[in-house]
């Protein structure tokens, strides 16, 4: 039996959106009026086709109801969590490492006084939320001891505890940790896989999470990755895992998804998620996107510096917004939130 997936597509923004939704020529995206569409992209494993909303009902019956069920969750309004408001695009967590190895900024802040010196910075500068990780998951970085990795972020954790924090981590016990100290969200880059112990702890305080598509573990993920179609199979991934979750015990919708920038994906793999990633609205979550210096971006503006890849962080993020994405994960917070508030304004 063919499988259908169906893409938002074709999308306006600003006043412009909210006068198109009022004469009723648009759909509102997650119930937010400053982005709509009027085209959706019916996708097989071997088609693409758009076609106008108001032509749907001509389609057959069977992939008409499929698409008109997808509409009703692309168009659903989303329930805030972890004090975000989902309303507000995007929202910026910004990324707070305490580690001496981390991508692009390992060893700048992990001490107390850099720590929280630079989280007062991050704050002050207009984040939603500020990720904090003790272990890093570049590509070839090696794991480490759980007594290390906490080691690294309780002082910081204790000192943040009435801030929005997110924790950045792949083991339970550090979550278990985090959540006593306050922390709002947790975002673990192996899709909840690597400790076993993960899914209890997060059942136990049903506690709010990112569910991010990970290939491999960070020192073998970037060997040679390969997908069937790597849209269509992190949407499965998805889609599977969540019904997973929900068999284990986890009922609550306060997920975001991550297709995971960069882990387990080459310069192509990135590109395509990029090109396709308003197709996971139809999941009916919030989408977050880890898009900070990536690599993908040097090798595209052939630029190997990683500090200097902020012209294409903001690029990126500003073409996320433009596709729905809820939430971008950066570390040069000013620059990307000058950006937006500049494109936001020119489209008044």
């Amino acid at each position: 039996m063919t499988r259908y997936y169906t893409r938002a597509c074709n999308f306006y923004y600003g006043k412009n959106s909210q006068n198109l939704i009022n004469s009723k020529k648009t759909l509102p995206l997650n119930g937010n009026k400053f982005i709509s569409f009027d085209e959706v992209e019916i996708i097989t494993r071997k088609s693409k086709k758009k076609i106008k909303v108001n032509s749907i009902k001509y389609l057959p019956t069977s992939i008409k109801k499929k698409i008109f069920k997808d509409i009703k969750i692309i168009t659903s309004k989303k329930k805030n969590f972890s004090n975000f408001n989902f309303n507000k695009i995007p929202l910026i967590m910004g990324v707070l490492n305490l580690t001496p190895d981390s991508f692009s900024d390992g060893g700048k802040f992990n001490s107390l006084g850099k720590g929280i010196n630079h989280a007062k910075k991050l704050l002050k500068e207009g984040v939603d939320i500020i990720d904090i990780g003790g272990e890093s998951t570049r590509p070839g970085s090696q794991t480490v001891n759980s007594i290390q990795e906490w080691n690294r972020i309780k002082k910081i954790l204790k000192k943040l505890k009435y801030f929005n924090t997110s924790l950045d981590t792949r083991k339970a016990d550090i979550m278990q940790k985090g959540i006593n100290l306050g922390v709002n969200l947790i975002n673990d880059v192996s899709g909840i896989s690597f400790d076993k112990n993960s899914i209890k702890i997060l059942k136990k305080y049903k506690t709010p999470f990112v569910l991010q598509h990970s290939r491999g573990t960070p020192d073998i993920m970037q060997k040679n990755p390969k997908y069937k179609n790597v849209v269509l199979d992190i949407y499965d991934y998805f889609e599977d895992k969540i019904k997973f979750l929900r068999k284990n015990g986890i009922l609550h919708n306060k997920i975001i998804l991550d297709p995971g920038i960069g882990f387990g994906k080459n310069l192509k793999h990135n590109v395509m998620l990029l090109q396709s990633i308003s197709i996971f609205h139809s999941l009916g979550f919030p989408i977050m996107l880890g898009i900070s210096r990536k690599r993908f971006i040097g090798d595209i503006a052939e630029e190997n510096d990683d500090k200097k890849r902020v012209g294409g962080t903001l690029s990126s993020s500003i073409f996320s917004l433009m596709q729905g994405v809820q939430l971008i994960r950066v570390h040069d917070v000013n620059e990307i939130i000058q950006g937006v508030k500049v494109f936001k304004r020119l489209l008044d």
